[in-house]
Formats: C-alpha cells, sequence, structure tokens
C-alpha cells in the first residue's frame, strides 16, 4: 500500500517543493525550464569561485536548503531520489558562469547516477572553455569492506558546503578549494540509524522493519545497511554507532580517538520527533566525552533527510582552529543553523538554581498549640480524601480519566509523609505556602495545580493578621487564582463550585462578633450541597467540558473531594472547642 503524501501530483511534487521553497525566500531563483535553484544576486559573485551541489529530491532541506552566501551558489534537483538531468546540470554552470564567476566547484554525493551526470556536464562545460571541478564526497562510516563503488555521501556533504563555501566567500581559486574540501572529508565519517522505512510519493515504503528492530547504516535512499538490531536505549545505540564508527579496523571508520576535537552533527532523516532527536544529541554529547572527545561545535537538527524516514545520522568530522573558523564564518544559507562559536565541551551547561526566598523571623516556628492544631486538621483531612479514594475515582470515570481519587490519594500521602518529619508551621500563611509546594511537586495533574494556586494566593493576606476577616480574605484569594488560571467559573461543574459556596457563606465572617462555627457550619453545608448540585450542571472546564452532558449524571469528584476536605476541618476544630 502506497503511504498518503500531501502532493498536487507525484510527477510534478520535486518542481513544486523547490518553488515553494523560492517563492518563500527572496535570495533565491529559479532557472527557467529547470530545476535549479540559484542565488538572486549572482551577479556579487564577479571574480568568484561558483559551488553547485544537488542530487535527487526528498533530501529537503538538502540541498537548497543552503544556498546562500557563505555557501552554496546554487543546487541542481532532480525528481525523488533520482540524480539530476544533464542538461539541468549544465545550464546551471553556463548560468554563474555568464554571471561572471572565474570557475565552478561541483560537490557531488557519491552515488552513480550523481557521479556520471554532474561529471558529463563538466566535461561539456569545459569544452565550451569554462573552468569546472568535480569533488565526490562519499563519508558514510556503515560498511567495514569497501566495495569498488566507495564510500556513499551522507550528510557531512552539508558540511562540506560549508567549508567550500567560507573559502570561496574569501576569494580562494578554484583548484585550491577543490583539493582543501577534499582533504577535509576524508576526516570525516556518518553513520546512520532508522527505526522505519521511507516512501517515494506513489510507491511502497522501500522496506519493512520489524516492530523490535532497526537498521543500523541504511543510506538516504533506504538502500540497506550493514545489519538490523533489536530496538534498544538511546544511550546503547549512540554507544554502538560510535564504536562501529571509530574502529580501526573498519575500512570506512573516522579516525576520531581520545583527545581528537570534532564537529558533531546529529541530523534528523525525516520522521525523528524533536525529542527524540534531542534525546540523541544528548546521549552523543555524554558517549564522546566520556570517551575523551572534545567536541568543538555541535549542530542538532535537519540537514539531510530520506523523506519521512523515523531515524537520524551521526557525523563527526575532526576539526582544528582553521577549519573551525571556516565552519563558524558567516552564511545566509536558510537552513544552516545559527551555531554558537564556541567549543561544547567544556562550557558550563547549567546554573545553580535560585535560593528561595528568606522567611520573616517567626514565621517558620513549628510546636506549640497552634501547631499541634494545624496537624489534627491535616491529618484528619489527609485520612477522609484516603477513605475517598475508590469513591472519587468511580465519580471521575463517568467524564475524566477515573484518577481523581488516585490523585487526591496521592496528596494524602505526601503530606501524611511530610507530618512525619517534624510539626507543621504554627503561621498560618507559612503553613498554606508549604502545602502549596508540596502538592505541586506531588499531587500532580491539573488538581495538584489547582490547589496549589490556591493555597499560595490564600496565604497572602494571612501574613498580617490571622483573624477571622482575614480568613474570609484568604479564600477569596484563593478562589481569584483559580478562576484567574483556571478559567473556571461557578456553575462550570469543577471544584470550585463547592469552594465557591464556602467562600460566599465566609464572607460573614468580616463582620464584626461574627461566629467561628456557626459560619463555618454553614458554609461547609453550602460546599456539600454545592458539590451534589453539579451532577447536574453541564461541564464548562477540565475534562468533563468534552463529555455529553447526557453521560454526567454524578457529581463532579473534585466539587465532592473539596467539600470533604471542608467538612474534616470543621469536625476537628468542633472536636478541639476552638
Amino acid at each position: 500500500q502506497t503511504s498518503k503524501k500531501l502532493v498536487n501530483s507525484v510527477e510534478g511534487c520535486a518542481d513544486d517543493a523547490l518553488a515553494g521553497l523560492v517563492a518563500c525566500d527572496p535570495n533565491l531563483q529559479l532557472l527557467q525550464g529547470h530545476r535549479v535553484a540559484l542565488r538572486s544576486d549572482l551577479d556579487s559573485l564577479k571574480g568568484r569561485v561558483a559551488l553547485l551541489s544537488g542530487g535527487g529530491s526528498g533530501h529537503e532541506p538538502a540541498h537548497a536548503g543552503f544556498i546562500g552566501k557563505g555557501m552554496l551558489t546554487g543546487v541542481i534537483a532532480g525528481a525523488v531520489f533520482t540524480s539530476p538531468a544533464v542538461g539541468s546540470i549544465l545550464a546551471a554552470i553556463r548560468a554563474v558562469a555568464q554571471a561572471g564567476t572565474v570557475g565552478t566547484l561541483l560537490i557531488v554525493k557519491n552515488y552513480t547516477g550523481d557521479r556520471l551526470n554532474f561529471g558529463l556536464a563538466r566535461e561539456q562545460a569545459r569544452a565550451e572553455g569554462i573552468p569546472v571541478e568535480m569533488v565526490v564526497i562519499g563519508d558514510d562510516s556503515a560498511f567495514t569492506v569497501l566495495k569498488k563503488a566507495g564510500r556513499r555521501g551522507l550528510c557531512g556533504t552539508v558540511l562540506i558546503h560549508k567549508v567550500a563555501g567560507a573559502l570561496a566567500e574569501a576569494g580562494v581559486g578554484l583548484e585550491e578549494i577543490a583539493k582543501q574540501v577534499s582533504m577535509v572529508a576524508k576526516a570525516m565519517g556518518t553513520l546512520g540509524l532508522s527505526l522505519s522505512s521511507c516512501s517515494v510519493p506513489g510507491s511502497k515504503p522501500t522496506f519493512e522493519l520489524s516492530a523490535d528492530e532497526v537498521e543500523l547504516g541504511l543510506g538516504i535512499h533506504g538502500e540497506a545497511g550493514v545489519r538490523r538490531i533489536k530496538m534498544a536505549t538511546a544511550d546503547e545505540i549512540v554507544r554502538l554507532m560510535l564504536d562501529h564508527m571509530t574502529d580501526t579496523s573498519n575500512a570506512s571508520h573516522v579516525p576520531v580517538q581520545r583527545g581528537s576535537s570534532v564537529v558533531m552533527m546529529v541530523n534528523n532523516l525525516g520522521g525523528l520527533s524533536f525529542l527524540e532527536l534531542g534525546i540523541m544529541a544528548d546521549a552523543a554529547v555524554r558517549s564522546l566525552e566520556g570517551r575523551g572527545v572534545k567536541i568543538a561545535r555541535a549542530l542538532v537538527g535537519t540537514f539531510m533527510s530520506a523523506l519521512e524516514m523515523s531515524g537520524f545520522s551521526l557525523t563527526l568530522l575532526l576539526a582544528d582552529e582553521p577549519l573551525l573558523k571556516l565552519i563558524d564564518a558567516e552564511t545566509t544559507a536558510a537552513a544552516w543553523p545559527n551555531v554558537a562559536k564556541v567549543s561544547v565541551t567544556g562550557r558550563k551547561r547549567s546554573r545553580a538554581a535560585p535560593s528561595e526566598p528568606r522567611e520573616a523571623p517567626g514565621s517558620t516556628a513549628a510546636g506549640g498549640l497552634a501547631s499541634k492544631r494545624m496537624a489534627l486538621v491535616l491529618e484528619q483531612v489527609c485520612a477522609t480524601l484516603l477513605g475517598l479514594e475508590e469513591h472519587l475515582n468511580a465519580l471521575d470515570r463517568a467524564a475524566g480519566d477515573g484518577d481523581c481519587g488516585t490523585t487526591h490519594s496521592r496528596a494524602a500521602r505526601a503530606i501524611q509523609g511530610w507530618l512525619k518529619e517534624g510539626p507543621p508551621p504554627a503561621s498560618p500563611a507559612h503553613l498554606l505556602s508549604k502545602l502549596s509546594v508540596l502538592l505541586l511537586e506531588k499531587m500532580g495533574g491539573s488538581s495538584g495545580a489547582l490547589y496549589g494556586l490556591f493555597l499560595t494566593a490564600a496565604a497572602q493576606p494571612l501574613k498580617a493578621k490571622t483573624d477571622l476577616p482575614a480568613w474570609s480574605a484568604a479564600m477569596d484569594a484563593g478562589l481569584e487564582a483559580m478562576q484567574k488560571y483556571g478559567k473556571a467559573a461557578p456553575g462550570d461543574r469543577t471544584m470550585l463550585d463547592s469552594l465557591w459556596a464556602a467562600g460566599q457563606e465566609l464572607q460573614a465572617w468580616k463582620s464584626p462578633g461574627a461566629d467561628l462555627f456557626k459560619v463555618l457550619t454553614k458554609a461547609v453545608k453550602s460546599a456539600e450541597a454545592a458539590a451534589e448540585a453539579t451532577k447536574n450542571m453541564e461541564a464548562g472546564a477540565g475534562r468533563a467540558s468534552y463529555i455529553s452532558s447526557a453521560r454526567l449524571d454524578q457529581p463532579d469528584p473534585g466539587a465532592v473531594a473539596a467539600a470533604a476536605i471542608l467538612r474534616a476541618i470543621l469536625e476537628v476544630l468542633q472536636n478541639q472547642g476552638v
């Protein structure tokens, strides 16, 4: 079965892709009648060497993404995974020659079709009196025994574009550029690994891999690699790749050893997620530095892909200071990353975490009657939530992922563990702040974030006073924070419904002579009634808002939990006779 592709037509996909790139980049122009992209400022290259490259389409951003000042002058593209036409290559050579360049270097990946077509165009151009040189890049480190065809051209070719571009921009002559990049290519190696195949538009996948297999050393057209191995961790895969690439018994090894300095390129073959690419880059840095190799520069991204292939390649280039200056030289090529001109190895990679703000004197004091009362309240709240775990989960299964009880139990156990470490702070503000941090770290989920917001905000009014009006203000502040960041409102069928109902009753605490227990008892009853009423509401926030209201015939578990917490607080305070 052919794979799905977002194309207008199979036949025109390469033309459309190149046209799209040129349409969006004013630094590029198409050469009429050919699948060729050129710098739009060709006239500025008079007296300099032009650099042309190319190959089959499907390897984007290679090669047209690397056209620009300091890199390529132009690119000739073939159909997908097909060498470009000789006529188009020759037309590109003529175009740059007629713009006043003093010679052209063809940078060609080592594939038979590319060598033949670029080679033939070169000979025809030379017959016309145009100075043309050609370098063939083979950086594949997969095959331990070299065949007559030599090493395949892979992602390392992009580094050659960069080196050659910097030399050309500096005014170096044609033959000298060809000589220098040929030497650089010998100090470079690339190895690929794939988790999946790829498919040319209109065709079936080029090969198949079992679910537990990966292919080591494959080519950028889906050609077979050296072997298939079982799926392993990122660290194990990178270690295996580096062992293979640097093994001196491997005829195509890259001569990297302890003390070497390298440019490292971690290249996405097209379908690897950025998450995985970052993991592979981290594994490569740690593995190389563990071998005593200095990473002078690191490039991570998509440079030479194989359509949608899920995999990556690793390129190592031995680098000294003169070479690094060429790598660091400025370029306007759109696909070349903005690489810092600083060695990766030896750089400080972390900053010390900020220190916690200093607490006011006495705010952290623990022990005493107030502290013991706080501990009793928290213990009762924890016991209540643990007892409700399965009930809350059952309520949550209808509208969420069935873990509301589990989440609240996780919070309860975290608080119990914290209480075992010592008595809680006597200061209500400090206590709520500590609970906020604890729940954010241990409770998890949106519930943890909402409780954390509520407690953080509620702590602020209690810093100055702890009388009944201050506790009412604390409730107001907590509710305001939950609404501001949670985007829920009363009536949305969330925990806010219970807390809001209680908060309305607690307004009475702001009046002189208010009775603690009468008001708190009314607040708890209102919260419980509000929780029960949520079963008749249509959800307006949270996961339940995506569920049909016809399926929501039970109270919201978050609202039930919030009401139960308030009931537990009331019971302890009544028993203590506060």
